[in-house]
């Protein structure tokens, strides 16, 4: 009798550790800062974008890209070591790639490993900030951005100008994580700083900062709406949000 009780209860704790993990978090949302300066964390954020993890983020990414059929010319903005401007160059040779990141230190990087690979003829690397990118008007087919949203300090004001570098019918694909994630990711993220991550993250409070930083799909939805997009989707994932538009 006594070991069914213990069964009963271990099922119950199971179930209510269950239900808390996986209840969507519900943080205040916190500013994060734009660009990276440490030559540190440069490199730590170098050698985790090679982590297994991130090159299954890269492909998730890549294969919502491919579902839009971009053309022409193509912008990776927040481009960071240039990993997913090299998988595009790869998967998708046609395109001409633009790499803009605020860091000059992060560019530097991106460079020598494009270079590695071959690839450095076929894109072009710019220092710019989404607030005022480098990019002629009515110029660019496509825009992608990747964990960059939330280092963004006026959203609203960076879509209007994904807006004004577009073609007419031009398309953006921003993909970000979401602050109110199932709490069980807030707690990897907080064990992977903490125990698993590079020094010069964890002193960056990264990734923690980026999560507080994320933005609801609610939130994604109530940007969007006061810019010049009319045509866009917003779809939730399970810790991610790819938000997509098109200029018409």
């Amino acid at each position: 009798m006594l070991w069914i009780i213990i069964v009963i209860c271990l099922f119950l704790i199971i179930v209510i550790i269950g239900f808390i993990a996986f209840r969507k978090a519900t943080y205040p949302r916190y500013a994060s800062a734009e660009g990276i300066e440490d030559n540190a964390v440069v490199e730590a954020y170098d050698r985790i974008s090679r982590w297994p993890q991130f090159k299954l983020i890269r492909l998730i990414i890549l294969n919502k890209l491919k579902k839009y059929h971009p053309e022409g010319s193509v912008a990776d903005i927040g481009c960071g070591p240039g990993y997913l401007i090299a998988a595009m160059g790869k998967s998708l040779p046609h395109l001409s790639i633009i790499g803009i990141d605020i860091s000059e230190e992060i560019l530097d990087k991106a460079r020598r490993n494009l270079a590695a690979k071959g690839l450095n003829e076929k894109v072009t690397f710019r220092l710019g900030d989404i607030q005022k990118l480098p990019v002629e008007p009515d110029s660019l087919d496509f825009a992608v951005s990747t964990l960059s949203l939330h280092h963004w300090s006026r959203p609203g004001e960076a879509i209007e100008e994904l807006f004004r570098v577009l073609k007419p019918g031009g398309q953006f694909l921003i993909f970000d994580v979401r602050r109110d994630s199932p709490r069980l990711m807030y707690w990897i993220m907080r064990f992977a700083q903490a125990v698993v991550l590079p020094t010069a993250l964890s002193r960056a409070n990264e990734p923690t900062s980026s999560f507080l930083a994320g933005y609801t799909p609610a939130e994604v939805d109530s940007i969007l709406s006061s810019t010049p997009f009319k045509k866009y989707t917003i779809d939730p994932g399970l810790f991610w949000t790819f938000t997509w538009g098109q200029k018409e």
